[in-house]
């Protein structure tokens, strides 16, 4: 991790513009404690880049002619965030400052045929999100994916059970020729961890358990503020083997009193004796996992995403309850419920967009990712259910 004083100048001048706001050379040259003249060929840099440009001044009546103030120009260039699934595609569109200006939901690609059509579908998914916000492809400066599977650094799926065809498939290359700017791509329930930390419940929490509990459980893992992939980039893949259970083959779960994890819910909520008989018993063997994993990795907080997030306290409560008798220690492990929900992956993608191609997106290097602002919740439409990423 660089730290600002070992940034360029240009760098730590446009983070300020940036995160703080216009200033003119005499406020920078103050608030980074470095010399007028670097400031000076630093705004020119930026300046020529297209970065920032003068900002709008107010002038006080008597008052001699006010100094230059620069802007930084947030609606330069857009950055996609895309979270890829069988049920849903998600696609969020942001600027240059973080801050979320559309975002779009779509059918997701079961009802494709094959690979090819699959992508051929959240190809159109992307383009029809920058149409309904004005925004040209020309514009975009990067592209962030989240979808289920393993994926290994260089951003190719090295296998992927929820979409078999696209195993040993480099998406990031197909979609990178199709828009002509860097892509990058990693695992789903990975981003929605990098979600959380950035921007959600773990702000501030440098290592954190995430848990999606939804059709299957996965794990993504923020280790020393970091997401762990592991050498093998297969770091998380554990829903099958630290919770019984489960289909040993896919890490599916399966349910006996109904046919899904939110008709057990609510017919439990009724008083329905056999529904809540199971439900109290994964809820035990959820503790068991968990406890399994905490043993691992001593985490600060452990957070709970995916659909079964959705029943709150319902699966909260009884899960904090049941965890210390599965640890037996002298501390407990606070278990926070998902702050971003269905669309947590979409926003870990846009923030894998802005880490991994920070030169491209800004044409400068050192710049760090932007604070992410998502929309009001009363403009985003209702998400859909949320099915497993991993």
């Amino acid at each position: 991790m660089v730290v600002p004083s070992q940034l360029s100048i240009v760098a730590r001048s446009a983070l300020h513009l940036r995160d703080v706001g216009p200033a003119t050379v005499n406020e920078l040259s103050r608030s980074l404690e470095i010399s007028r003249t670097s400031v000076e060929n630093a705004v020119a840099v930026l300046s020529d880049s297209g970065l920032i440009a003068d900002a709008s001044v107010q002038v006080a009546a008597g008052a001699g002619r006010p100094a230059r103030r620069y802007s930084f120009l947030a609606d330069a260039g857009t950055v996609v965030g895309v979270d890829i699934g069988v049920a849903s595609v998600r696609v969020v569109l942001s600027d240059l400052t973080g801050r979320v200006i559309a975002q779009q939901g779509f059918p997701g690609v079961a009802a494709q045929h094959d690979g090819a059509s699959k992508l051929a579908a959240v190809i159109d998914d992307i383009r029809q999100t920058l149409t309904r916000a004005s925004v040209a492809p020309s514009r975009v400066r990067a592209i962030g994916v989240s979808l289920p599977g393993l994926v290994d650094d260089a951003g190719r799926v090295v296998k992927s059970v929820v979409i078999p065809e696209w195993s040993g498939v480099d998406i990031g290359s197909q979609l990178r020729h199709a828009f002509g700017c860097p892509v990058c791509v990693d695992n789903g329930v990975r981003l929605a961890a990098v979600a959380e930390h950035h921007l959600g419940v773990a702000q501030l929490v440098d290592d954190v358990i995430y848990l999606s509990v939804g059709n299957r459980i996965s794990m993504g893992l923020i280790l020393g503020g970091r997401p762990r992939r592991g050498i093998h980039n297969a770091a998380g893949d554990i829903g099958r083997l630290a919770f019984r259970g489960l289909n040993t083959e896919t890490g599916q779960i399966s349910w006996r009193s109904a046919e899904t994890a939110a008709e057990v819910f609510a017919l439990a909520r009724t008083g329905d004796a056999t529904a809540q008989n199971e439900l109290d018993s994964f809820i035990d063997e959820l503790a068991h996992g968990i406890a399994t994993l905490t043993m691992t990795v001593d985490p600060a907080m452990i957070v709970i995403g995916g659909g079964l997030s959705a029943a709150h306290e319902q699966l909260l409560t009884p899960l904090r309850s049941a965890l210390p008798a599965h640890l037996g220690l002298p501390f407990q492990v606070p278990i926070a419920e998902a702050r971003l929900g269905a669309d947590a992956a979409a926003h870990g993608a846009l923030v894998h967009a802005f880490q991994r191609n920070g030169a491209d997106v800004y044409g400068i290097h050192d710049m760090s990712v932007p604070p992410i602002t998502p929309l009001p919740h009363e403009h985003v439409a209702p998400a859909d259910p949320i099915e497993e990423k991993k």
